[in-house]
């Protein structure tokens, strides 16, 4: 389960690319690409992307969002959390 502490990596399965300010996530499997299960970041997903690195904590990611969206804590956090739910469920990031 996903904690403050979690630090959280891509999937090496999954194959993005950065269009403008979003992500586009494609999971691979076999070498080959899944396309009906592409997924599309926003600005703040990507935002979010590009902070898991197999290095930050979620409490890291949480701070930056706090700074870069000028948001409170708490609602950083429940927005990282969900996205880490989704992300988990479709094995696109893992602790």
């Amino acid at each position: 389960m996903t904690d403050l502490k979690s630090i959280l990596s891509h999937s090496p399965s999954v194959v993005t690319r950065k269009t403008g300010n979003e992500y586009v996530l494609v999971p691979v499997t076999n070498n080959i690409a899944d396309m009906n299960s592409v997924y599309t970041l926003n600005e703040t997903g990507a935002f979010i992307w590009e902070l898991i690195d197999g290095k930050k904590s979620v409490n890291e990611i949480i701070n930056a969002l706090t700074a870069e969206y000028d948001t409170d804590y708490e609602t950083a956090s429940s927005d990282l959390f969900s996205f880490c739910d989704d992300m988990s469920k479709y094995l696109i990031i893992s602790e």
